[in-house]
């Protein structure tokens, strides 16, 4: 597991978001799994595909472990709308040095609308969507609703953070911190990145999954697998 995580730092939130902490010494990411109630071959999945290191055709989706897998959807959504998101307003504020400029006053508007967008986003995906897979496990099919109905309305919200990053590059406030302000600007783009990856677990690694399962409650005498 260290040698994992050493050679991609990035895949530190990967693990955080599955309930994996930082101290487990010499021991294999399988022995690290096991110890934490994950599940290993979905765990290797999330972090392949974010990493990038073998093609998404070469994933099985079909043995992902839906549990595992609802569990890190869910930990992103509290890291970015707990953490990331407040953390960086805090920097904007600073780094404007609370100006009641018109360009300052439309930075932080522009981000808390954007903020709004992505909390009402993840909240109806876990109220709905989340909720309705969690039948799905329990064997009660909703007839009314799909996972591709979800899908297909799926919004990259991550793409929306482009205007505020261009905002910020065209019209600096007068007056602003510079070094405050790019640090901001920085992690707006580390933000996008991670929301780009977060959005594509689901489309391409949990919704395909649910499909699955979907087809297993569909099928008569089929039912669920393992």
């Amino acid at each position: 597991m260290v040698s994992l995580i050493a050679d991609n730092y990035s895949l530190i939130q990967v693990m955080s978001r599955f309930g994996i902490k930082v101290g487990f010494g010499d021991k294999t990411v399988e022995e690290v799994c096991r110890e934490n109630d994950v599940d290993c071959t979905t765990f290797l999945a999330v972090v392949n595909f974010v990493s990038h290191s073998i093609p998404l055709s070469d994933i099985d989706t079909e043995v992902i472990s839906i549990p595992s897998i609802l569990q890190y959807l869910r930990q992103s959504h509290i890291y970015f709308l707990e953490y990331s998101l407040p953390e960086i307003r805090r920097k904007l504020i600073e780094g404007i040095r609370f100006r009641t400029t018109d360009i300052s006053f439309l930075i932080l508007k522009f981000f808390d609308e954007y903020m709004h967008e992505v909390r009402t986003h993840m909240e109806y995906e876990e109220k709905h969507v989340f909720e309705y897979v969690r039948h799905l496990l329990e064997g009660r099919v909703n007839p009314d609703f799909k996972i591709s109905t979800y899908s297909d309305h799926h919004e990259e919200v991550a793409s929306k953070l482009k205007e505020l990053k261009t905002l910020i590059i065209r019209y600096c406030p007068e007056g602003a911190d510079a070094n405050l302000l790019n640090t901001a600007l920085y992690e707006i783009y580390r933000c996008e990145e991670e929301l780009q990856n977060h959005c594509q677990v689901e489309d391409l690694l949990f919704v395909p999954a649910i499909e699955h399962l979907e087809k297993q409650l569909d099928t008569p005498g089929e039912g669920l697998a393992g």
